[in-house]
């Protein structure tokens, strides 16, 4: 400091700076001998006799040469800054210090050097914590990009506005991508179209949001497939800024594939499960089926495989359907016929799956039937597998499953996995195709006792069975008429309680045991139903029915009674031509298959010419939480308007316009008196 002599600073005039915070020291002459010391110096630095050189003042605390420093500071006349760490303290138990040290000549009397020391310790040790910080971050970046590296099939970056900039190569080998074509937002030119935005809504949002981004998209591979990527990406920031994204894409086809192949066996058990109608098992694995593995699905089912004779055509009924959205369903009802010398006839008699792969649109000849034919062309299919169901050993059904050429074909996994659901859902197949069985055989037990009405010159007979369209059981309603042998014509309804085979065998035993006591004994109706009662606690002991037993009898040309009785049944409906109906209660008697000790009850009414008699059972009339006599009069106002009609109308009117339930079968038996 040439300039402090210049103002006539002396050496009293140091002690000034006694009280400073900062250190600072005097030194004169080429040995450096310290001349000045204030009470900073002394305290932190170093506390040392007046006279001594620096190098005896300083050198055991210090790790450099102070010397050879105020020899270059003393000789040059430049000045000399260094921060010195670390300094050691003066208490031995002390934590280290660091001083900056400002060394400059200055001239007195005599030159010497001036020396100014700050204490940087918590700036120094803040310097170092960044830095370490700093480089503990670079650390763990490297060990990251590591791991991306050695665990990733694709490794992308982006930059800061979720743009991509690179990726590792592999991209472009999967994709046939070139990098002019990926960057920026190209890469979701080769995502599926459905996938497409949301994967682009779903980044853009982790970009505003600076979050770890997680996506799974299909991306079509070179070779024109959609493979599912799962992507992963997070973003990297340096001083609380996001500088870039670094991304993986890994191909999870596979796990993809296992993880649908999981879902769709657990739906379809539990679809299955959840059913008990053949009919509506197969449509519910149909909808499983669509659209995950295939984007159509027909089922048709072979009833008669086992007993068909040899070389007479296969006779197919389609029972469901179901289509993706887009694509038109086919219908689902129908009966085919197939050559035995098809492809269709020989896959279900060799139970192999039948497999072909063509141009879309082009399906190949005499394959299927021409509906579905057709049906293939309008979807544009490029591929079909026709798969034999075999449950319980027997050739159930034959499932289609059809591809559009907008997806891949079908494939060997897609059969794989078809053959799963059907096997994965066989016991409750098993017991569909029983039921079912079952089910078949009542209703031909059923069909077998409805026999046609007697033809009558004088009277007109009609009987009407409808079954139930959606119970999905077999009631135990029948009707009967025949002649009797003293030439009166005997009628009778009747149901046993019941919906299953055990009931269509009780009622043909009941049916076949009140036709012979009315033949047999030519009694009252009342007197028959009560012989029928007591028999029944013998050999239907289990069985409770209702019943209508009426003969119609001509007391003389021209002149028709009615002698009837009723046990536990809705009452016959007697309606004029003029359309006057009114019920005939009169022959109430009780519940068939409950034991009583009194007679039974008959009663007689005149038939008028014209006049028409219905007898039925409650599948036409009963309704849930509706009172019986509300019902009654709904079915005598609609027989009263009907009455003018052919008799076969009036029953058909009937069915067609009583509001019923559908869950109940439905038996009709009524005579006309000619006019």
């Amino acid at each position: 400091m040439e300039g402090a002599g210049g103002r006539g600073m002396g050496w009293l005039a140091l002690e000034a700076f006694d009280p400073a915070p900062i250190a600072v020291a005097l030194t004169v002459g080429s040995e450096h001998r310290l001349v000045y010391s204030n009470l900073a110096f002394r305290t932190y630095i170093v506390d040392r006799p007046l006279g001594e050189p620096v190098r005896d003042a300083l050198g055991d605390r210090f790790q450099r040469d102070y010397g050879t420093l105020f020899d270059q500071v003393l000789t040059t006349g430049e000045p000399v800054n260094l921060v010195e760490a670390p300094v050691k303290p003066k208490a031995a138990d002390g934590p280290d210090r660091v001083f900056s040290f400002d060394l400059s000549r200055f001239t007195h009397e005599r030159p010497g050097v001036l020396v100014i020391a700050t204490d940087v310790t918590e700036q120094v040790a803040a310097t170092r914590r960044a830095d370490r910080s700093a480089e503990e971050e670079r650390r763990w970046r490297r060990r990251f990009e590591s791991l991306v590296w050695l665990s990733a099939q694709i490794v992308w970056v982006a930059d800061p506005k979720g743009r991509v900039i690179d990726s590792s190569g592999t991209w472009e080998q999967v994709t046939g991508q070139r990098r002019d074509d990926y960057t920026g937002q190209g890469w979701s030119k080769v995502l599926h179209p459905d996938d497409r935005r949301t994967a682009l809504l779903s980044w853009k949002k982790a970009v505003r949001q600076a979050r770890p981004w997680h996506h799974v998209y299909r991306v079509r591979t070179q070779d024109g497939e959609y493979r599912h990527f799962e992507l992963h990406a997070a973003p990297v920031h340096e001083d609380g800024a996001v500088v870039e994204w670094i991304g993986t894409a890994n191909d999870v086809e596979r796990q993809w594939q296992e993880q649908q192949r999981r879902e769709l066996l657990d739906r379809a058990a539990a679809a299955a499960a959840a059913r008990t109608e053949l009919t509506d098992v197969f449509a519910a694995l149909a909808d499983v089926l669509v659209p995950e593995v295939a984007d159509g699905c027909g089922v048709r089912l072979l009833p008669d495989v086992v007993d068909r004779p040899a070389g007479a055509p296969i006779v197919a009924h389609r029972i469901a359907s179901a289509s993706a959205a887009g694509v038109r369903r086919q219908s689902a009802t129908g009966e085919e016929r197939f050559s035995p010398s098809s492809e269709f006839a020989r896959a279900i008699k060799q139970r192999r799956v039948l497999h072909r792969t063509f141009p879309p649109g082009r399906p190949p000849a005499d394959l299927l039937p021409p509906s579905t034919a057709t049906w293939l062309i309008e979807a544009k299919a490029s591929s079909v597998v026709l798969m034999p169901v075999v449950v319980d050993g027997i050739v159930a059904a034959v499932v289609t499953a059809a591809r559009h050429g907008d997806r891949a074909p079908l494939g060997p996994d897609d059969i794989t996995l078809m053959r799963q659901i059907f096997d994965h859902t066989h016991d409750a197949l098993s017991s569909a195709a029983q039921y079912h069985r079952t089910q078949q055989l009542a209703l031909a037990l059923q069909h077998s006792l409805l026999a046609d009405p007697p033809e009558h010159t004088d009277l007109k007979i009609v009987a009407r069975y409808l079954a139930s369209p959606s119970a999905a059981q077999v009631g135990g309603d029948w009707y009967d008429s025949f002649v009797l042998p003293d030439g009166a014509i005997g009628l009778a309804i009747g149901d046993v309680a019941g919906h299953d085979l055990a009931a269509a065998v009780e009622m043909s035993r009941l049916r076949n045991m009140l036709r012979v006591l009315t033949a047999d004994l030519l009694a009252p109706p009342g007197e028959i139903l009560r012989r029928l009662n007591a028999a029944m606690a013998t050999v239907a002991p289990e069985a409770t029915a209702t019943c209508v037993l009426s003969r119609v009898e001509e007391l003389e040309p021209g002149r028709w009674q009615l002698n009837y009785a009723v046990a536990g049944h809705p009452p016959p409906l007697l309606v004029t031509p003029d359309g006057d109906g009114r019920f005939l209660d009169v022959g109430g008697n009780p519940l068939l298959g409950i034991p009583v000790d009194q007679p039974y009850h008959s009663a007689t009414e005149p038939l008028p010419p014209g006049s028409s008699l219905l007898l039925y059972t409650d599948g036409l009339i009963e309704h849930p939480g509706e009172h019986l006599d509300t019902s009654l009069d709904r079915l005598r106002r609609h027989a009263s308007v009907l009455a003018p009609r052919p008799l076969e109308d009036l029953c058909d009117g009937l069915l067609d316009d009583m509001p019923t339930t559908g869950t109940d079968d439905i038996a009709m038996i009524a005579v006309r008196v000619r006019s």
